[in-house]
């Protein structure tokens, strides 16, 4: 395949999301406008393990990582074929930086399978899970450099979780207001994601504003880490397809480098 595939970053929400109309159009849209992948590599949020882990490489029932949700919720089902050749591809790209392990048996959890399900809903694009090996942004953006190849290849990357992230301060109620913290965060990761400007990203828990608010753990960020790193040795564009917050401080800022 000689076009090279975006490689994105999206904001997953909770399961339900499932029932935003709003939102599951903006992101079936998203993936109407991409190019067909062959097959996706998705690095959640939820799933944070060391060493560097493959999961779903085969069709495995999915991870309900979730409590105290509806009956319906866990109703649900996404059984898109498991991706064993990018899997492989992964540990080659992979092999001079850091080993990576395999747990076939590991379902897609809701950070992976949510979003995929508002935009691949026939579950026909095979699919393959990446664990979260650390939480320091410099070695994750270290990860997707090593995994940009990829991109040439017909694979689509996706870094899956929310740009701000305080369960704290979540309010489920319509039309929640959205603090100035949050919006002042959300406008600064959107400048440094444009500019690709790796110093200010590396350093964002010194220097971006309301970070502490934004961000009590930092599982959530730092998949755009290795995203980001699949493009940095790339001149193409970076354009935010979906903007605006819900539940009142969460960003549902999702990013598209090239």
């Amino acid at each position: 395949m000689n076009s090279l595939m975006p490689s994105i970053f999206v904001a997953h929400g909770s399961p339900v999301l499932l029932d935003d109309r709003r939102w599951v159009d903006e992101l079936a849209q998203w993936a109407i406008a991409l190019p067909r992948p062959k097959a996706i590599l998705i690095v959640s949020a939820h799933w944070v393990a060391r060493p560097m882990t493959l999961g779903a490489t085969r069709t495995v029932p999915l991870v309900y990582d979730f409590y105290g949700f509806p009956r319906k919720y866990y109703d649900v089902t996404y059984p898109a074929p498991g991706a064993p050749e990018l899997a492989q591809r992964v540990k080659e790209c992979m092999s001079q930086n850091r080993s990576v392990a395999s747990n076939e048996s590991r379902g897609l959890d809701h950070g992976a399978y949510v979003p995929l399900v508002a935009m691949y809903p026939a579950a026909d694009v095979p699919v393959v899970q990446l664990s979260i090996p650390t939480m320091e942004p410099k070695e994750l953006i270290e990860v997707g450099r090593a995994l940009s190849p990829l991109r040439s290849e017909g694979y689509l990357l996706v870094g899956s979780g929310f740009l701000t992230h305080n369960l704290h301060l979540i309010d489920w109620t319509p039309d929640a207001k959205t603090p100035a913290w949050a919006r002042e965060f959300d406008a600064w990761i959107k400048d440094v994601l444009a500019r690709r400007d790796v110093d200010a990203f590396v350093r964002y828990r010194e220097s971006a504003p309301g970070v502490q608010m934004a961000l009590p753990s930092h599982e959530h960020f730092v998949p755009v880490a290795i995203s980001l790193g699949s493009s940095i040795d790339l001149s193409e564009r970076v354009t935010f397809p979906i903007e605006g917050f819900a539940y009142g401080a969460f960003t549902k800022r999702s990013v598209q480098f090239g």
